[in-house]
């Protein structure tokens, strides 16, 4: 027997044809003389690979785990709701990470994403997945959307619908000062019901009713008993009972004063990008890291600065890019609940 050759690729078998099956092959002298060329191996072509999912940087919870943090009420309403086993939406939800990197953190929020749809599509795809993203309410096709956001990294938020101009017509009167509260709660919980996946809702603190104590009370008691988080935007800087009604209620709070897309003596939003990270990165010897996160609208512009911001990155000084829940407080009350999430409770 020869000895078996080592060949650099394998080919592909050729079946014969049939004639060659029935016909016994001709010799002669000169063909029997005549050296062996070896005919050219078949190219083989590979079978293609599925394409690997992407991380997402969320919990891989379970079909089961999740349908339980969801009750219908008895009107159909599918709202969120702490699951039995202790899961709360506003933790389950959230986009993991790094909390052994950089102390000092930034991140950023997209508000009011679903009035212009094409808008909406550039920051899901484009934004880098740290940048979490707030939904209106009204916002056609809300799952598909908030679907689409996860897939692509975004933690996701609803926008409370004080000043929401599409509310009205896709079915969804705002949350006003001079409703009685069981009026407001039923117009929160239409709105809570648009979608699931998301984390919390998104106050912006300019307007009658989150300034005033007596209607916000009720929505906060109905948010946090929904495991859900509060977001408060109050570039005022003055005070207001969001925080402390968060802080009685047991729910997680984050706030921020930074509006990136005011223009402030012709200063562009790529330039107050560059500033808020400055801040960040330069707390004084002896102090407490910093974190911040900046706040804008969707619109072109903004979109093109957050991606050249975010290509600069290794430029930047030592700092965390984390989404919103890297910048979340939790207080007594808030404590209490985590304490009955399960072992899976991690940044």
């Amino acid at each position: 027997m020869p000895a078996p050759q080592v060949v650099d690729s394998a080919a592909a078998a050729v079946p014969l044809p049939p004639a060659a099956l029935s016909t016994p092959p001709a010799t002669s002298a000169a063909s029997a003389a005549a050296p062996t060329i070896p005919a050219e191996p078949a190219v083989v072509q590979s079978l293609a690979l599925p394409a690997r999912p992407v991380p997402t940087g969320f919990r891989d919870l379970s079909p089961a785990q999740r349908a339980a943090m969801v009750e219908t009420t008895s009107d159909g309403l599918r709202l969120p709701r702490i699951a039995p086993d202790g899961w709360m939406p506003w933790i389950a939800n959230a986009r993991r990470f790094d909390p052994a990197g950089p102390p000092a953190r930034i991140g950023l929020l997209m508000i009011n994403l679903g009035a212009n749809e094409a808008a909406m599509t550039r920051a899901i795809e484009e934004l880098p997945a740290e940048v979490s993203l707030a939904f209106l309410a009204a916002t056609p096709d809300l799952p598909r959307w908030l679907a689409r956001a996860r897939a692509l990294g975004h933690e996701s938020y609803l926008m409370l619908p004080t000043d929401d101009p599409m509310a009205a017509e896709r079915g969804i009167r705002p949350i006003e000062a001079n409703a009685d509260a069981a009026e407001n709660l039923r117009r929160l919980r239409l709105s809570l019901a648009r979608g699931t996946g998301y984390v919390g809702l998104v106050l912006p603190s300019t307007g009658p009713v989150t300034q005033s104590e007596a209607v916000l009370r009720p929505l906060v008691k109905e948010i946090a008993e929904h495991g859900l988080a509060l977001v408060e935007i109050n570039p005022s800087r003055d005070s207001a009972p969001v925080q402390r009604l968060t802080a009685e209620f047991g729910a997680g709070y984050a706030r921020s004063a930074d509006v990136l897309d005011y223009k402030l003596a012709g200063e562009s939003v790529l330039a107050n990008l560059d500033r808020l990270t400055a801040w960040v990165a330069e707390a004084p010897a002896g102090e407490a890291p910093r974190h911040a996160f900046g706040v804008m609208q969707p619109d072109d512009e903004t979109i093109d600065a957050i991606v050249a911001w975010s290509r600069r990155r290794p430029e930047r000084p030592a700092m965390s890019f984390v989404p919103l829940i890297g910048h979340f407080e939790c207080r007594e009350a808030c404590m209490v609940r985590l304490r009955t999430q399960p072992a899976q409770l991690r940044p």
